[in-house]
């Protein structure tokens, strides 16, 4: 394969960004900002897509991006953006600009899943299944991408109906129970013919059964938790740490963070998941246990700004201790809106090319990346490249 096999675009056509919690924070901050960045009016700062590693990829533009999405809240896209503005995450200047796109997106908007359960969950994936399917058949979208940016739950119990694809379809016949929400979206996106993209810490797409799905209806999928402030940071230091063969003995982090995210990680079972992924990251990076502990804490006061601070004791020659501190201040919704762009685009990408399955090579973008290891970001970003502009020469990727 000579090196302008993908100089021309595989994913032709609009490409539909069906978005599940498309009602919040982060949801209408991509939407605003994908409509900014399509008119000329801001640059696509943060997303690594635009950069010159990718230009031969044959990405979607962001300006053939067509949104929708599911969600529980009745709060129209606007609003949540003047609410947005008044926060500092957009420019005023900016929402008069943006506000035909808001509307658009928000004609798009459909009823997510209710809370406790009420409508059984066989049904409830027909009706989301049809709702995607509709969407894509009403713009003549060429692909569909589904994003998981819903509120994070907490992981599910084992279940034998998560086992295996058979198991799965026979307990949604019988059962009321049988999916976590997030799972029950990635079901209904497969169901409907998406890529799938999972940006939170919750279970999505990573359950036996419906890893069985994306195979056998030849579909990709992505994910989890996005990596956007102090795990990209984490993912930067600890490669030098180990390869400069200095020995970490402890790395412990304090988050303060508000908005949504910081009444949802409020629930101690539900933070356990990000917590966990932030540590199991960073214990395969270094490659032994470390001690110390991640602590998130809800203040409402803060919005949608977050702070992380970070204290690291080392060991150098003949044992001499030492320690390196950071803290990271950034604002979540702001960070996290051009990595979903990006994963919606590379997502199209595989989905073009006929790859289905895990997507490794996206792990740049994640926590606790599906189908690997990897938590280096520069072997992580390495991966990326090679893989979107030339995949027979991806590097292999730690699965």
């Amino acid at each position: 394969m000579n090196d302008t096999t993908h100089a021309m675009p595989v994913t032709t056509g609009r490409t539909g960004v069906w978005i599940f919690g498309a009602r919040g924070s982060l949801a209408t901050t991509v939407v605003a900002g994908a409509a900014a960045v399509a008119a000329g009016l801001a640059p696509a700062e943060g997303c690594a897509a635009e950069l010159p590693d990718f230009r031969a990829a044959g990405l979607p533009p962001v300006d053939a991006l067509v949104f929708g999405g599911h969600d529980v809240v009745g709060t129209a896209l606007v609003e949540k953006a003047g609410r947005l503005v008044d926060g500092g995450v957009l420019p005023a200047s900016l929402l008069p600009h943006v506000r035909e796109a808001l509307t658009t997106a928000d004609r798009e908007i459909r009823d997510g899943l209710p809370d406790g359960g009420a409508e059984p969950q066989a049904r409830a994936a027909e009706r989301l299944t049809a709702d995607i399917a509709a969407f894509r058949e009403r713009h003549g979208l060429a692909r569909v991408v589904a994003v998981n940016l819903a509120s994070t739950e907490p992981l599910p119990a084992a279940d034998p109906a998560h086992a295996s694809l058979d198991a799965l379809e026979q307990a949604l016949e019988t059962r009321a129970d049988v999916l976590p929400a997030s799972s029950l979206y990635a079901y209904a996106a497969f169901r409907a013919g998406c890529a799938y993209v999972n940006f939170t810490p919750s279970a999505g797409a990573c359950l036996p059964a419906l890893e069985e799905l994306a195979r056998v209806t030849g579909l990709p999928h992505a994910g989890r938790d996005g990596k956007t402030g102090e795990t990209l940071v984490k993912s930067a230091l600890a490669p030098m740490f180990r390869q400069r063969a200095l020995k970490v003995r402890s790395w412990s982090g304090s988050n303060l963070l508000g908005g949504g995210d910081g009444a949802t990680l409020a629930d101690p079972a539900a933070a356990r998941s990000k917590t966990d992924s932030k540590q199991r990251s960073l214990e395969e990076t270094l490659g032994h246990p470390v001690e110390g502990v991640v602590h998130i804490d809800n203040v409402p006061d803060m919005g949608e700004w977050k702070t992380a601070w970070n204290h690291i004791s080392f060991e150098g020659f003949l044992g001499v201790r030492m320690t390196l501190q950071f803290t990271w201040q950034g604002c979540d919704s702001a960070l996290a809106a051009p990595l979903v762009l990006d994963l919606a685009r590379f997502a199209a990408l595989a989905h073009a090319r006929g790859e289905a399955g895990a997507l490794p090579s996206l792990g740049f973008y994640f926590k606790s990346p599906v189908g690997s290891t990897e938590h280096n970001l520069t072997r992580q970003y390495e991966a990326l490249r090679a893989w979107a502009v030339r995949p027979d020469a991806a590097p292999a990727v730690p699965r």
